[in-house]
């Protein structure tokens, strides 16, 4: 099994930046590919960005490329999102997860999940 643990989910205001955190243990985490999705109440989960374990090429959803970066840091077994000039839209509990396939299609074909981290984007 593969243990994910999101943190840095916080009240930030609108514009700033926050990066979160997904660190991972239980397996060789060089061997998934890894990704964050969002989800808010009554909505579906929501893509964001990934990175395949195979080439190391990224991935983002329309609605934060440019905004949102993913990145990996193989020595510590864990995975970012870098997220600047928030808005409030982007409220949502973020998700880290990974998969052992090199390019997911959705959300169901990753295996491993973690907790969520509430980010909440207000003045």
């Amino acid at each position: 099994q593969l243990q994910l643990v999101e943190s840095g989910g916080t009240l930030v205001g609108p514009g700033d930046s926050l990066r979160l955190s997904c660190t991972a243990s239980g397996r060789d985490f060089r061997l998934y590919t890894v990704a964050w999705y969002r989800q808010v109440p009554v909505k579906g989960r929501e893509f964001l960005a990934s990175k395949s374990y195979r080439d190391g090429r990224a991935y983002y959803a329309d609605s934060v490329r440019g905004r949102f970066t993913i990145d990996r840091d193989y020595d510590k077994n864990t995975v970012y999102l870098q997220m600047n000039s928030l808005r409030p839209e982007d409220t949502a509990v973020y998700y880290c997860a990974a998969s052992g396939r090199s390019r997911p299609s959705d959300y169901t074909q990753y295996d491993y999940w973690g907790q969520g981290t509430q980010v909440t984007v207000s003045s």
